[in-house]
């Protein structure tokens, strides 16, 4: 019988492991373990393989911690020139109420809750001056009920006969970076293209091919060009969609007008700033939806009526996924590897069978409501999380930011 004891032991010890591999507790931030069931990381959002607890864990509540966007970000959020007018540039002490300066890093007036770009102090340092951050937030609770609005309201989506998925194999995060092809045939089967004479989605396609996709090559628009960029914002701000979206934005006092609203997401969006060596080679519209490339590789790209055209010309070659949604019906979101006319793409997250404008206002919701972080949703009663970063080398209007970047990173569960 005493034999059996120490087997007995052995065999509880390995149960008790095991189930320490299946959760958060005590690890988090600890380093990826490639023995574990799920991981605990500030990177594991990015790869999808978080536990299930590490959202209760291992985050805050209303500010998560940001991720780590590898591929993503790369140099965009390097700091705009430093002042040498105060002696702390990233923090408000001394300078609450001091007027806008274009190149300070961050700033402490009144408005600067309204344009996202407070000191991470600023209400630790002017809150008593009589105006604070927090009065004026939008709410998680608020972000998640906006969101199941607007997924409801988007019935320009592709219905499930629509779109024939061919998702084939999939991967572990650890593999992502191994290049290596595991899917021979093409990501989409089968597209309804009458979805495309859609105005909203006319109008979209119409724009993906006025860019130049490396970075460091100016983008200069023809008048037609620019005229495009009017259709499209013009046929989305027609949509349930984007009337959801900027009546919620005008409840928390965001916007005083939808004209006012337009003007916002058009420089926001459709504003060119310089990621390489040329003045004005991108935009958050570019980056986002049609694709870059820098320094040999893809960035941005995470539309999927962009990838389904280049794929059927020959231009984008799948490699494999790490993350399919859970939702049955479209949109869906797939977390995948791509090749792209010869660059590849570590990490690319995209809605599948959403509709423009359904991506165009939960990306402008979350970089309005969440500038630079975590805008954690809420589609079809399953969690999603949305990052956005901040373009931070230069701004519009009396200090605004363009966006830099804004994607699915992970649906926690």
């Amino acid at each position: 019988m005493r034999a059996c004891v120490p087997l007995i032991v052995a065999m509880l010890c390995s149960l008790t492991w095991a189930g320490k591999l299946d959760s958060c507790a005590s690890r988090c931030n600890e380093k990826f373990n490639r023995d574990a069931a799920c991981q605990c990381d500030h990177r594991c959002s990015w790869h999808w393989d978080c536990c299930e607890d590490y959202e209760h864990l291992c985050t805050a509540e209303e500010d998560p911690k940001e991720p780590e966007a590898f591929l993503e970000l790369e140099e965009e959020a390097e700091e705009a020139p430093a002042s040498n007018l105060y002696s702390a540039p990233n923090s408000c002490r001394g300078r609450c109420h001091e007027a806008f300066h274009r190149h300070h890093p961050c700033h402490c007036n009144a408005r600067c809750p309204e344009f996202g770009n407070c000191c991470k102090d600023f209400e630790s340092q002017c809150g008593h001056e009589g105006f604070s951050r927090s009065s004026d937030a939008i709410t998680k609770a608020e972000l998640q009920g906006i969101s199941e609005k607007i997924y409801r309201a988007d019935i320009n989506k592709a219905q499930k006969e629509d779109i024939v998925l061919n998702s084939q194999n999939r991967i572990s995060p650890s593999e992502t970076r191994d290049q290596v092809d595991h899917c021979p045939e093409p990501l989409f089967t089968y597209v309804n293209e009458k979805l495309f004479s859609k105005p909203t989605y006319a109008a979209f396609i119409n724009l993906l091919n006025n860019y130049q996709r490396a970075t460091g090559r100016g983008e200069h628009f023809s008048a037609q060009q620019l005229a495009e960029q009017d259709t499209f914002l013009r046929e989305v701000m027609k949509t349930a969609v984007m009337k959801e979206l900027y009546g919620f934005l005008h409840h928390q006092n965001r916007y005083s007008s939808e004209q006012e609203f337009v003007n916002d997401l058009k420089n926001m969006w459709f504003g060119l700033y310089s990621r390489g060596n040329e003045e004005g080679d991108s935009s958050g519209f570019e980056h986002v939806f049609s694709g870059e490339v820098k320094k040999g590789k893809v960035t941005g790209f995470h539309n999927w009526i962009r990838f389904y055209m280049q794929e059927k010309e020959g231009l984008v070659d799948y490699y494999s996924h790490i993350y399919d949604g859970p939702w049955e019906s479209y949109p869906d979101v797939l977390a995948m590897q791509f090749n792209w006319d010869g660059y590849y793409k570590e990490v690319g997250s995209a809605f599948i069978g959403s509709s423009p404008e359904f991506e165009f206002a939960l990306y402008s919701l979350c970089f309005i409501a969440r500038p630079g972080k975590t805008c954690q949703l809420s589609l079809g009663g399953h969690p999603l999380a949305i990052q956005t970063y901040t373009w931070d080398k230069s701004t519009y209007g009396n200090g605004k930011k363009y966006i830099a970047t804004a994607y699915v990173v992970s649906s926690t569960r």
